[in-house]
């Protein structure tokens, strides 16, 4: 797939860190507009998130430490992530098709009052599209 770059990125690129490559791929997979800035924690795997950047063109921010509230949504995924992973699940014993199936139940999961975040996105992209 054609970075912003114009660097071809798929899933199996070795040039990048493992945990960086899902955002990778599947931010290129997004038309520009919605793929300007990513945020993450402050994990050593995210040590290279300069990739994403020199690839798509994100802007890659950090919270602070120990500033949960700063990326309040995504505690709040946590949280649901860990009633189907408890914490001490080994993911390394989990299969992509696994972690598939998490994200897919997590992303078509109904909030209360609001739209899943499937339906949401793909509202989103279809207004994107030219």
């Amino acid at each position: 797939m054609p970075s912003a770059s114009g660097r071809h990125v798929s899933e199996s690129d070795s040039g990048f860190p493992a945990q960086l490559k899902p955002s990778l791929y599947n931010s290129g997979k997004l038309p520009p507009a919605p793929r300007q800035t990513i945020s993450f924690d402050h994990g050593g795997e995210f040590a290279e998130d300069h990739r994403l950047h020199n690839t798509l063109g994100m802007q890659t921010f950090f919270g602070d430490p120990r500033s949960p509230w700063q990326k309040g949504g995504v505690e709040k995924s946590i949280g649901r992530l860990r009633r189907w992973l408890p914490r001490n699940t080994n993911l390394d014993e989990l299969t992509a098709a696994d972690l598939r199936r998490h994200v897919e139940r997590l992303n078509n999961t109904s909030r209360k009052y609001f739209k899943t975040p499937a339906e949401a996105f793909s509202e989103l992209t279809a207004a994107l599209q030219p």
